[in-house]
């Protein structure tokens, strides 16, 4: 590892980060080292990285001496957050900002910042569009990040801010694949109408950050948005039935009706999709798929992902 300059990836037992992880450990010709930092070293998923020769570290995202230690001598770090795991805004601030400042102590000389867009930037707090939650958000769980990228700049860290798109995967994890009606037919219900939603398949989110790293100073300072399909959801439902061999109909609902679903962070989801219709143009635009692919050459399209994937998702 000592002639490699070693990449050091929060989040790395992850989706994001473990795809990461794992082009670089697939790429032996590449000059890069994986560095694979995890709460929990001994968990089965960090020693399966453990197994392709990662380098696995321990260090915790609410302990700056930690993070301090897990970069030093890194030449690069990926940097994320999970909001879902706590559900708090300002806890996502501060361990973004103890991201950024760790990365600034060690010399880190090119950080990716997994990212979104701080939606108050175009609806304001007072647009009784969207309701307001927790105070002041519109949708929390990327208000937070797109705030935070403040601290990567102030902290004066070489920085690329990576956006992501809807997880595909969301289909599997998260409960947003089809439903049986009480017809008994397959409903996919988005708050989307008709407009485009970007989606990408969450390990490709790590093959997409790799090519970054490997571009070096060209990306440093950009804003990249990826995604691997810019998709309605009536093309994603004909796409869902056509891999099921199901008829699936796509049920564009309101955001207010996906606000009243009721489950954790369904008000958060309801307006995020609200933001992305009513904003449409202007989410999509940074989202450039041909992008992407000079990124990832793998790029998975919804229907790829899919062929792999559809025995995953939960259809009862």
């Amino acid at each position: 590892m000592s002639d490699r300059k070693i990449i050091a990836v929060i989040g790395a037992t992850g989706a994001q980060g473990g795809g990461l992880v794992r082009a670089i450990c697939a790429d032996t010709e590449g000059g890069f080292a994986a560095r694979a930092i995890t709460r929990n070293p001994d968990s089965a998923n960090a020693k399966a990285l453990a197994e392709l020769r990662a380098e696995v570290v321990e260090a915790d995202l609410d302990d700056g001496a930690s993070l301090e230690a897990a970069f030093s001598g890194a030449y690069a770090a990926f940097c994320m957050t999970d909001f879902w795991e706590h559900f708090s805004p300002e806890k996502e601030i501060a361990q973004a900002t103890a991201l950024a400042n760790a990365a600034k102590t060690t010399g880190v000389q090119h950080v990716i910042w997994s990212t979104l867009e701080d939606t108050r930037r175009w609806v304001l707090l007072d647009d009784d569009r969207m309701p307001t939650l927790m105070g002041k958000y519109k949708v929390p769980h990327f208000d937070a990040k797109g705030e935070s990228d403040a601290a990567f700049v102030e902290a004066g860290v070489p920085t690329t801010y990576l956006l992501t798109s809807f997880f595909w995967d969301n289909l599997i994890h998260f409960g947003m694949g089809p439903k049986p009606g009480t017809d008994g037919i397959l409903r996919f219900k988005l708050p989307m109408g008709n407009k485009k939603l970007p989606g990408i398949a969450a390990i490709d989110i790590g093959q997409c950050a790799y090519g970054i790293f490997q571009g070096g100073n060209d990306w440093i300072g950009k804003r990249v948005g990826i995604a691997g399909d810019h998709l309605t959801g009536g093309e994603m439902a004909s796409s869902l039935g056509d891999v099921l061999g199901k008829l699936v109909v796509y049920e564009a609902i309101t955001p207010e009706a996906y606000r009243g679903f009721g489950f954790p962070g369904s008000e958060d989801l309801g307006n995020m999709f609200q933001f992305m219709h009513e904003f449409n143009d202007d989410f999509c635009s940074v989202r450039d798929v041909a992008t992407s692919r000079t990124l990832n050459r793998s790029l998975q399209d919804f229907r790829s992902w899919l062929s792999v994937n559809v025995a995953d998702i939960p259809t009862e």
